[in-house]
C-alpha cells in the first residue's frame, strides 16, 4: 500500500513544486519500477483515511488513482495505517467504524454465542510478514483519529512493515489561508517511530529528486522481497517434490510397486 498523507500541510512549498506534487511524481516513479505482478493500492490521508484504488496490477489504474489525490484538512495517520492494513489483509480483524469511535484492534479471542472459541489471533514477530508492506509518506504532523503508534504496534503484530517518508523540511515554511497563517514543519519522530515498531526503514527527504530517488529504492527493495518470498516457497515446493521421490523409491525396494 501506498499511504500518501493528503493534508493541507502538504501545501507547502519547501519542497518543490510543493508537497504533494512531488509526492505524486516520486509515487509514479515507484508504480512504475515494480515488478508486473506486483498489486499495489492507494490510500489517501487527510482528516480521515480511504482507499482511493484497492489492490491491483493494472499500472493505468494505479496511476490514475495518483492523479486523483487532493488536499483537504486534517491529518489521520493513525486511521491511514488502520486503513492500509484492513485493505492489505481483509481478515484481520479491523472494524473501521469501530476504530472510527476510537476502538483499537486487539489480538483476542472471539466467542461464538454458544460460548465455543471461533477465533484466536495472537501476534507474530514484527516485519515477518514478507508478501506486503506499507510505504507511508507524509510530513508527521497527526492532529485527528486514532494513535499512530497504537496503529503501528497492531501492525507490528501482523508482521507487517511500514517504511516512512518523510517529507519536508524541520524549520518548515509559513503557509497562508483565509487571512489565517500558520507554520508547517517536518515532524520526524512519529514517522521515525513507527518504522522502528514494525522492523521498516525512517526516509527524510528534503528535495524532490532526494524523494524520488528515496521511491526508487524502495521500488528496489520490494522487489527483492517479493523474490525473497518467491523463492522461499520454490523450496518448499522443491522439497516436497524431493519427499514423494524418495517415498516412490523405498515403495518400490520394499513392496516392489509404487504405492
Amino acid at each position: 500500500i501506498l499511504a500518501i498523507d493528503t493534508s493541507g500541510s502538504m501545501r507547502a512549498t519547501d519542497v518543490k513544486p510543493n508537497r504533494l506534487d512531488a509526492a505524486q511524481s516520486a509515487a509514479r516513479t515507484f508504480i512504475k519500477n515494480q515488478a508486473r505482478h506486483t498489486r499495489i493500492g492507494i490510500v489517501s490521508i487527510a482528516g480521515s483515511a480511504s482507499v482511493v484504488q484497492s489492490p491491483t496490477d493494472n499500472r493505468e489504474d494505479m496511476l490514475q488513482a495518483i492523479e486523483r489525490l487532493q488536499l483537504q484538512p486534517g491529518t489521520a495517520l493513525g486511521s491511514g495505517i488502520y486503513v492500509s492494513l484492513a485493505t492489505l489483509l481483509p481478515d484481520a480483524g479491523i472494524n473501521m467504524d469501530e476504530v472510527a469511535y476510537g476502538w483499537t484492534p486487539g489480538f483476542r479471542r472471539r466467542w461464538s454465542s454458544d460460548g465455543r472459541l471461533v477465533e484466536e489471533r495472537k501476534p507474530v514477530a514484527p516485519g515477518s510478514n514478507r508478501s506486503v508492506a506499507i510505504v507511508l509518506l507524509s510530513d508527521g504532523q497527526g492532529n485527528h483519529g486514532p494513535d499512530a503508534l497504537d496503529a503501528a504496534k497492531f501492525a507490528a503484530g501482523l508482521g507487517v512493515r511500514i517504511y516512512t517518508v518523510g517529507i519536508g523540511s524541520p524549520e518548515g515554511i509559513t503557509l497562508g489561508f483565509s487571512g489565517w497563517s500558520m507554520r508547517v514543519r517536518l515532524d520526524e519522530a512519529p514517522l521515525k517511530k513507527i518504522a522502528e515498531i514494525t522492523r521498516g526503514e525512517y526516509f527524510a527527504a528534503r528535495t524532490a529528486p532526494e524523494l524520488k530517488r528515496i521511491y526508487e529504492q524502495l521500488s528496489a527493495r520490494m522487489v527483492i522481497e517479493s523474490r525473497r518470498a518467491t523463492e522461499v516457497t520454490a523450496l518448499f515446493v522443491a522439497f516436497g517434490a524431493l519427499l514423494l521421490v524418495i517415498s516412490a523409491l523405498c515403495s518400490v525396494l520394499w513392496f516392489n510397486r509404487v504405492l
